[in-house]
């Protein structure tokens, strides 16, 4: 049974990998993984109930997750219908392509910790698209706005949604996430933008703009700071409540329908129709949300059936090392997604052994947040920069991995020391 599950998933896992080349959603690869993998196992079992209390409990936990997520990407879609972002590109006055990257590369860092960083980077990768008309310019800003999102979002709770999961897990908390990874991420990011800051020289070429855009005043602003208002207000909401992320994001999003719903209530049908927040939800990425489900899914019987704790005991073993495991974590995950990766690690492992803000789940979540930028398809936020761009894998390759490799192993070396100096435990 264990052999059969696990051939299930690597071959599933290799069609996800491999969705452009066979033209198969990975959504489609990633849901049929998961019920197989299930199936099979009940199927082998002669108590069906112990199966189905098991599939109850994990389907409990993933649910939280993809709620969150929906909850989240139809607060941004909202921001963006209003033309939110253009806060942000209007603030932009420079010319000079050097002090564009550091802009961009700081407004990426902490946009993508109050958001998340897909999000941002599908934000700020557009952006660029109307701010920049020297196409390989904008492609090495396309990778640094990467490299950013990423780090900012791993020492966010909400940032990226592997920091997402192990914050629902419990391995993680809100302020200790923030203490501990923020000093390494802000490193991730500072040493490509200094080393790139040597060999980037020049101005750059503003598109002409479009004539006839509209923009909705008051109400994009309002809008706009009352979204982000509601996304940093989840952790805060759940740290005095105690009640799970998915609650306050509920929350939020019911408090941003109604008073959207009031707010355009005077407004013609078709014009209010794409303000509203019943058009965000139909504009939003279903499909990576049923991606999640089915490679959760996939994990958790994984798990279930205990092959994960077998392969913690095996690392345990061979490497005995948790800074080279979780060093080895990080850089898989450019290879492989680090949804399942982290899911993965947080079924091999438990809080008995590593307990929440421990030093092994912090730096797991650097790891795994900062690791995939190292190559285009290693991170959501690379996926989607390479589908806005049309950025070639081996142009990234050549010009944005070295980068995106010195900021890992920079900020990875600032996270040993730093915990090494703050805590008598190595």
């Amino acid at each position: 049974m264990e052999i059969a599950i696990t051939t299930i998933f690597l071959i599933g896992y290799l069609a996800i990998v491999l969705e452009h080349p066979i033209k198969i959603n990975k959504a489609a690869s990633a849901l049929l993984t998961g019920v197989l993998c299930w199936t099979v196992y009940i199927l082998n079992q002669s108590d069906k109930e112990r199966v189905l209390h098991q599939l109850f409990e994990h389907l409990g936990e993933i649910s939280g997750i993809l709620f969150f997520l929906l909850g989240a990407m139809t607060i941004v879609e909202l921001i963006d219908a209003h033309d939110g972002f253009q806060i942000i590109t209007d603030k932009i006055k420079t010319q000079s392509i050097i002090k564009l990257i550091w802009i961009i590369g700081a407004i990426a860092f902490f946009l993508s910790a109050a958001l998340d960083n897909l999000t941002t980077t599908i934000v700020i990768v557009s952006m660029l698209r109307k701010m920049v008309a020297d196409h390989e310019k904008r492609l090495l800003l396309a990778g640094i706005t990467i490299i950013a999102a990423n780090a900012g979002g791993a020492w966010s709770p909400i940032g990226d949604v592997t920091t997402t999961m192990l914050w629902i897990g419990g391995q993680i908390t809100t302020l200790n996430i923030i203490l501990g990874v923020f000093i390494p991420s802000a490193i991730c990011l500072l040493v490509p933008l200094v080393f790139v800051s040597f060999r980037v020289r020049g101005t750059f070429e503003v598109p002409e703009i479009e004539e006839g855009k509209t923009t909705i005043g008051g109400e994009r602003n309002f809008l706009f700071f009352s979204c982000i208002g509601i996304l940093i207000f989840v952790p805060i909401f759940k740290a005095v409540t105690h009640l799970p992320p998915i609650m306050a994001m509920l929350l939020g999003l019911s408090v941003i329908w109604i008073v959207t719903e009031f707010m355009h209530r005077k407004k013609a049908d078709e014009d209010k129709d794409v303000l509203s927040v019943a058009y965000a939800l139909r504009k939003i990425d279903s499909p990576s949300i049923l991606f999640f489900l089915g490679i959760l899914f996939g994990i958790s019987a994984l798990q279930a059936t205990g092959q994960l704790s077998s392969v913690a005991q095996w690392l345990a073993r061979t490497i005995g090392n948790d800074t080279a495991i979780i060093m080895a974590f990080g850089l898989l995950s450019a290879v492989v997604d680090n949804v399942p990766l982290v899911a993965a690690v947080q079924g091999m492992y438990t809080l008995e052994q590593y307990p929440a803000d421990s030093y092994f789940w912090e730096f797991l979540a650097y790891s795994a947040g900062t690791g995939g930028s190292s190559l285009i398809i290693g991170s959501a936020a690379g996926v989607a920069a390479m589908g806005i761009e049309k950025i070639d894998f081996f142009w990234y390759l050549k010009n944005i991995t070295l980068l995106a490799l010195l900021g890992y192993f920079g900020g990875a070396i600032a996270y040993v020391l730093q915990h090494s100096l703050t805590s008598a435990t190595p």
